[in-house]
């Protein structure tokens, strides 16, 4: 099986569980902003999204940088085809356990049919 980084992961699935995150990345998909921007967008404070853009700048999913006053956000270079690796390897699981369960099921059928015969 493929190895993963576990702290990788980590921070990844901790970074999107959080639905403001997972917008703000939607949002900086379209275009770079900057961190007031964002707070505006999501109608939360300035301290707010510093730390939700922190999170996702420390998963490695945003990056920043500052010029003058403003801080600019725009996504970061890593992609996530570790976590979209872990998570398909258990969707082959749970097709795998699908389909003996559909199998076990037809095969149910069949004896009552033949059992009623």
């Amino acid at each position: 099986m493929v190895q993963y980084s576990k702290a990788r992961l980590d921070a990844s699935f901790a970074a999107l569980s959080d639905a403001t995150r997972r917008g703000v990345l939607e949002q900086l998909g379209r275009a770079d902003a900057s961190i007031t921007d964002l707070a505006d967008k999501f109608q939360m404070t300035l301290t707010g999204m510093k730390k939700h853009v922190g999170v996702l700048e420390q998963a490695g999913l945003v990056t920043t940088e500052k010029v003058g006053r403003v801080r600019t956000c725009k996504l970061g270079v890593r992609r996530l085809e570790e976590e979209a690796a872990w998570i398909e390897s258990y969707r082959q699981l749970w097709d795998a356990r699908f389909d003996a369960l559909d199998k076990v099921i037809e095969e149910l059928k069949q004896k009552e049919k033949d059992d009623g015969e």
